[in-house]
């Protein structure tokens, strides 16, 4: 979605350098390294679930939030919220997260992620040995034994995020969405931190004069 003129030359002039955006709901935006704009840096929380091992998933139990982000309805009473590792796709609009307006292709992310789970016929999951600051799980996905990462990444429609925050402990998973990575190039969107703190500054900045959405 654009942003109207005024708004769009205000966005602008706004501070851009601070990095990541994700804040304490069920599903926030991230970074793909566990990293939390505004979380303290205290030690990771290790992961109470299966963790190093790749575990089934049901396509129906499979929710899609935006390219990077699903969450996974076990039973009634237990939804796991995973942050997809290696990569970082441009944010959908959420309101409730400081993200007012949606970032350019990130609908096209999003949708990717849809067609992609919805198609993968047998879906697995490998949890990281801890869990993101709010306790979201950190892990790959993978669709007939694919890494959806590296997926993502060929449609160039995510970042990898392994350059900055490392392989999380998965060094063969990481080094295959780098490969894709170079093999693509520059991407046709802004890399989404720079987006998010972008937001969050506009977010402040109308919440200030009331004038925030709030839907």
């Amino acid at each position: 979605m654009n942003l109207p003129s005024a708004l769009r030359t205000l966005a602008a002039a706004v501070a851009t350098a601070a990095l990541l955006s994700s804040i304490p709901l069920p599903i926030a935006s991230g970074d793909g390294g566990g990293n939390v704009a505004g979380a303290a840096q205290s030690p990771p929380k290790p992961q109470a679930r299966p963790h190093g091992t790749r575990v089934a998933v049901p396509a129906t139990a499979l929710k899609v939030d935006d390219g990077d982000t699903v969450a996974i309805r076990w039973d009634e009473k237990d939804e796991e919220i995973v942050r997809i590792l290696g990569i970082d796709s441009p944010e959908t609009r959420h309101v409730a997260h400081n993200l007012p307006y949606g970032q350019p292709f990130g609908e096209e992310a999003r949708a990717f992620a849809l067609g992609a789970f919805a198609a993968g016929g047998r879906i697995e999951l490998v949890r990281a040995a801890t869990v993101d600051p709010f306790g979201r799980t950190l892990g790959y996905l993978f669709l007939d034994g694919r890494n959806y990462s590296t997926m993502i990444v060929r449609a160039r429609l995510a970042a990898e995020s392994i350059t900055q925050f490392g392989d999380n402990g998965f060094p063969k998973e990481a080094a295959e969405v780098m490969e894709a990575a170079r093999a693509q190039g520059p991407l046709p969107f802004e890399p989404p931190h720079v987006f998010r703190a972008r937001m969050r500054e506009l977010s402040n900045w109308l919440k200030a004069r009331g004038e925030y959405p709030d839907r």
